[in-house]
């Protein structure tokens, strides 16, 4: 199939497409059969320009899926440790003794059956990158096992289809072209760089601020690779995301960001240069506008709350937030005449920078909700089976009471590092975001279980199982206060960020601007969802009202010509 504009996905599209295949390949009939053989699973060969996160939705899927991912480099193995070691074995053939050649177990295939064994699941993906970059020596051995599934005598795993990547030959000078035969046995896709696409995967990730502004402003250097004498340039999306993770460590340590730690990211010095620049003014509009001051509320306190033309409008949740820094007992700040024009006057870049920072400090709250959601609800999964380990200490004399609780909260933190530390060993990829909610829990329930030991040594104290649990409910109920505590603050930084842009901008672009973005965001529009937030519903009302309003006018218009 050649490629056409009509056949190109995005990597959000394509993902879309891998997963409805596992569904197809995975799908079984009423005898338990795989619907599709296994010899009719065509491989899929994803066909895209390097660091667009081929890679990483392979991982996306098998998470989602459910299921294993054994992950190979193919260009890193050489046809032996694809096919196996040669080794002389006896065979009788015709009633005659005869030496043959036989192979051992190929590195690759070995995997994927170590990764079943270690992790108990025996439906995944294989996937092997840079499949059309083989070398001389491995690549009919490439072509074999894409037509026919094998690595010399051994097959893949039935439940185990197969992904492959590639990219093009104006990426890769050792690019090798399919044949009809190999081609026509698999299923291709081709797939472009998109920033709508990754845009949407980065408000879940967490890109750092700067990065998504910049990415706003220079949507064309997203994705960059151009030749000139002096060699290749290059940027890509996973250049933008490893940098993002970079500089954010490097703030939280208080460590230089400059343009000779960006162009080792963004490999193209033009590119690298003009984003150092950025940074720079991100940082500097990050101090001039004091988003802190303005999500706290300290801006405008008390001022007017309401759309411009929506007069009498009443907001309880609205009218609370006004007194909100002076409850807190923060000093109010108004901004002058003259500072409050200068605002108004700045260039649309500064204005997108104010909005990203106050999206992004908004977006860490959001996720941080999110994230103490997830770990609370983890933790009072483990502690129902806390509680059911209590009840039978209470009623089994030969059991030490005083230490029941502390056991049984011990045994379920070791339970969940148990399963964490299985799955690396077995390959398995586990987000980053579910693995650092499950390493909270166990970090809470190891200070459960101190807190539980430490009282059952106050021997003056009766501490039956019941007062354990008394103890581990009291526990969590001040947990749950905090996680409240903490969505309320969220929501009233929120309440307070459209205050000071409606005070600024009125309900011009910049407002239409936050909205579009706030809108946009995974965790925000999660939150907004679960939380609501009366200022949010109003604006957004607001500006929908006067979108209506104009599409009607232009119709009317229209029909008067």
């Amino acid at each position: 199939m050649m490629p056409g504009l009509e056949s190109i996905l995005n990597i959000k599209e394509a993902k879309t497409e891998i997963i409805h295949t596992v569904q197809a390949y995975l799908d079984k009939d009423e005898t338990g059969a795989y619907t599709i053989p296994p010899e009719k699973q065509r491989p899929i060969l994803l066909m895209g320009p390097p660091g667009i996160g081929k890679t990483a939705i392979m991982e996306q899927v098998a998470e989602e899926c459910g299921i294993g991912l054994v992950s190979y480099t193919i260009t890193h193995h050489t046809r032996q440790s694809a096919i196996g070691l040669p080794y002389i074995s006896r065979r009788i053939y015709g009633e005659k003794e005869y030496s043959v050649t036989e192979y051992t177990m190929s590195e690759i295939i070995a995997s994927v059956y170590d990764q079943i064994e270690a992790s108990g699941i025996k439906e995944g993906i294989l996937f092997l990158d840079e499949i059309n970059c083989v070398s001389e020596t491995l690549a009919p051995t490439m072509l074999q096992f894409l037509q026919y599934k094998t690595f010399g005598a051994h097959h893949v795993p039935d439940g185990f289809l197969i992904v492959t990547a590639g990219n093009p030959p104006q990426y890769n000078k050792s690019v090798r072209d399919f044949d009809i035969v190999t081609l026509d046995r698999l299923r291709r896709i081709d797939i472009e760089e998109d920033f709508p696409a990754f845009k949407e995967y980065a408000s879940r990730a967490g890109m750092h601020g700067s990065v998504m502004a910049y990415l706003g402003i220079r949507s064309n250097h997203f994705y960059s690779i151009r030749t000139e004498v002096e060699g290749r340039h290059f940027v890509t999306a996973r250049g933008w995301e490893d940098l993002s993770r970079t500089i954010q460590v490097h703030e939280k340590r208080n460590l230089p960001v400059d343009e000779q730690l960006i162009v080792q990211f963004l490999q193209d010095p033009e590119i690298a240069r003009s984003f150092a620049a950025y940074y720079d003014l991100y940082k500097k509009y990050k101090d001039i506008y004091r988003v802190p001051d303005i999500l706290e509320g300290r801006f405008f306190p008390g001022g007017e709350d309401l759309p411009a033309g929506q007069p009498g409008t009443e907001d309880a949740a609205g009218a609370r937030e006004q007194s909100s820094a002076r409850d807190r007992g923060q000093e109010a700040i108004e901004i002058d005449p003259v500072r409050l024009q200068e605002i108004k006057d700045a260039p649309f870049d500064e204005k997108l920078s104010l909005i990203s920072l106050l999206i992004d400090a908004l977006s860490q709250a959001f996720a941080d909700c999110a994230r103490d959601k997830a770990v609370q609800e983890m933790i009072m999964k483990e502690l129902s089976q806390v509680r059911s380990a209590l009840k039978e200490a209470e009623a089994s004399m030969s059991v030490s009471q005083r230490e029941a609780g502390a056991d049984a909260v011990s045994e379920r933190s070791a339970r969940i590092l148990s399963g964490l530390r299985r799955k690396k060993d077995a390959g398995i990829p586990i987000p980053h975001e579910r693995e650092r909610v499950q390493r909270l829990v166990i970090r809470a329930l190891d200070q459960l279980e101190r807190e539980l030991r430490e009282r059952s040594l106050e021997k003056e104290k009766e501490f039956s199982p019941a007062a354990q649990y008394g103890m581990i409910r009291s526990w969590f109920s001040d947990r749950e206060a905090e996680r409240g505590q903490a969505i309320q603050t969220a929501g009233d930084h929120l309440t307070n960020t459209f205050r000071f842009l409606s005070r600024v901008y009125g309900d011009g672009q910049e407002m239409v601007l936050f909205l579009t973005e706030l809108s946009s965001g995974y965790y925000s529009l999660h939150f907004i969802n679960e939380h609501g937030n009366e200022a949010y519903f109003r604006y957004n009302k607001m500006l929908l009202l006067r979108e209506r309003r104009s599409a009607l006018r232009d119709q009317v218009l229209s029909l008067m010509d």
